[in-house]
């Protein structure tokens, strides 16, 4: 596997959406996304476009953060992979959120960003793992993350503050090297075709 670096400029191409780097210019669209009622498990962010555009901006080149995109060019929502130890050969997938779910009818927007972050995290950047934690109340997308693959790993008690200040429990996930490819990627493919024959 190659563990050379993939720069953060390169769009990740599939059949049906891209990944292409986030930009400051996607500052209003992706703040509209944050605080829609559908981000509510996501991180508290910025406030204002000014605050999200320098967010974007300030981003370490350490991280791949993009807008998934269908092949139209339409921006649906947004994915990225963090927490990168290249030591210890894993990293965190996060702050994955479709924003525009009417345009992703009959497309397998979520399941593909997903196929082309883990190609980056597992064939291009050599990782071994990829984990990382979900809010406990957001029993869709643990529900959703663990049929794509990740298994949980552990609890950790009240370990995120919520935007009403109260405390919730996080699901630990992860996913290794050989249950991505044994397990997740044939997963991953089947949902694909699946969209790719409906869509004759």
């Amino acid at each position: 596997m190659s563990q050379a670096a993939v720069p953060n400029t390169e769009v990740l191409s599939g059949e049906f959406v891209n990944l292409r780097p986030l930009r400051p210019e996607d500052a209003a669209l992706t703040l509209d996304w944050r605080t829609a009622q559908r981000a509510r498990f996501l991180n508290a962010g910025a406030a204002s476009v000014e605050q999200q555009a320098a967010w974007i901006a300030s981003r370490p080149a350490s991280e791949y953060n993009y807008i998934i995109e269908l092949k139209n060019g339409h921006p649906v929502g947004m994915l990225s992979l963090v927490g990168i130890d290249r030591a210890n050969r894993h990293g965190e997938p996060g702050r994955f959120l479709i924003g525009d779910e009417a345009a992703t009818q009959g497309v397998p927007a979520a399941v593909e960003a997903m196929k082309l972050l883990y190609e980056l995290a597992f064939d291009r950047l050599g990782l071994l793992r990829v984990c990382g934690i979900i809010a406990a109340n957001n029993t869709l997308m643990i529900k959703w993350q663990k049929y794509l693959g990740m298994k949980e790993e552990g609890r950790l008690r009240k370990h995120l503050c919520q935007k009403d200040g109260s405390f919730e429990d996080a699901v630990y996930l992860g996913m290794l090297d050989d249950e991505y490819r044994k397990n997740a990627l044939p997963r991953m493919k089947v949902l694909i075709a699946a969209a790719r024959q409906a869509a004759k």
